[in-house]
């Protein structure tokens, strides 16, 4: 059974793919970075880190540790839950130059 945040990353995948986002979901178990956004996107020369959450939660410490540096290094970052989805095209209409 599909849990409330996959179902949150099924939406966001689906609107990522609308737009022809190019996009990864980093594994993080064992091999990966732990921490890492769920999706790692790159968009009109633009990299974007995005965390899922859903019913309220928010992302842990080590999760913002990472949000905070992809900020630092120029990138951007947003926190995605079922409340906000609008946020993604928003955000991603604002390259259309």
């Amino acid at each position: 059974m599909a849990t409330p945040e996959s179902r949150v990353k099924a939406r966001v995948k689906r609107i990522l793919h609308d737009i022809g986002c190019y996009y990864i979901m980093p594994a993080t178990g064992g091999y990966g970075n732990a921490g890492a956004p769920d999706f790692i996107v790159c968009f009109q020369g633009k990299f974007i880190g995005i965390e899922c959450k859903a019913n309220g939660n928010k992302p842990t410490a080590l999760q913002y540790e990472n949000l905070k540096k992809i900020q630092d290094n120029g990138g951007e970052t947003l926190i995605v839950d079922e409340n906000n989805m609008a946020q993604l095209y928003e955000v991603f209409g604002s390259y259309d130059s």
